[in-house]
């Protein structure tokens, strides 16, 4: 029989998935909903299949990596930021490690120690680890939690363009005489199903997160449409 060690240390929590999850999510979210957009405004347009095609294939590419380009030029200033913080922190703590000290068992003192156990544990995580333990409780920075650039990056460009081949697939199998039903429908049963994965995932309210991903959606590729129609009557 496992002990309560055993099964504590092998215990695996949520947030080692958000870093992947956020970029993942968006992704496929983004992909989804400006794909479909694209596609319905111009059907809504009366563009030929033709025309439709080649709007969804180019902003997939496109999308894609602006989304990459994006995501990585904002995790690598946080991560820039991050690397500045432990820099500054490590010079604190070769410059007088006594008043580092003193500020890690106060943060554990407001956190509900007594003032004598604080003490106690800043010293033995100072000891093992000081610039770990400064990093985790007094800048917030854990591994699970650090700025990965070219992994926020990679999953937003591959997830944007797995969800943006979706609508362009509806594109070439769906009748073109009612291409902007089949599109809108579609995008709009996708986006419930990625949140509610993402829900499951991320252990949120299923049916709040599919909702909440499926309004702005349906609304997104709404507006589209209308612009579309409203250019698309436009003689």
């Amino acid at each position: 029989m496992r002990s309560h060690h055993q099964r504590a240390h092998a215990e695996r929590h949520r947030t080692e998935h958000i870093g992947w999850l956020r970029a993942a999510v968006l992704g496929a979210n983004d992909g989804i909903i400006s794909t479909a957009s694209l596609v319905a405004g111009v059907a809504a347009a009366q563009a030929g299949h033709a025309t439709i095609m080649t709007t969804a294939v180019a902003g997939l590419v496109a999308g894609a990596m602006s989304m990459a380009a994006g995501e990585f030029v904002s995790v690598y200033s946080q991560a820039d930021t991050e690397k500045a913080d432990l820099e500054r922190e490590r010079q604190e703590l070769a410059r007088d490690g006594h008043a580092e000290h003193r500020e890690l068992a106060a943060i554990y003192v407001r956190r509900g120690l007594e003032h004598e156990l604080a003490n106690q544990v800043a010293t033995q995580l100072m000891a093992r680890d000081a610039l770990g333990a400064h990093a985790r409780d007094e800048l917030g920075i854990s591994e699970a939690l650090s700025a990965r650039p070219l992994q926020a990056a990679g999953a937003s460009a591959i997830s944007f363009a797995v969800g943006a081949a979706m609508p362009l697939a509806v594109v070439a199998l769906a009748p073109e005489s009612s291409l902007l039903q089949w599109t809108i429908v579609s995008a709009a049963f996708l986006l419930a199903l990625l949140g509610a994965m993402a829900a499951i995932v991320g252990g949120t309210s299923v049916a709040k997160s599919a909702l909440r991903v499926t309004f702005w959606g349906t609304l997104a590729m709404a507006v589209t449409a209308g612009v579309g129609a409203l250019f698309g009557a436009v003689p």
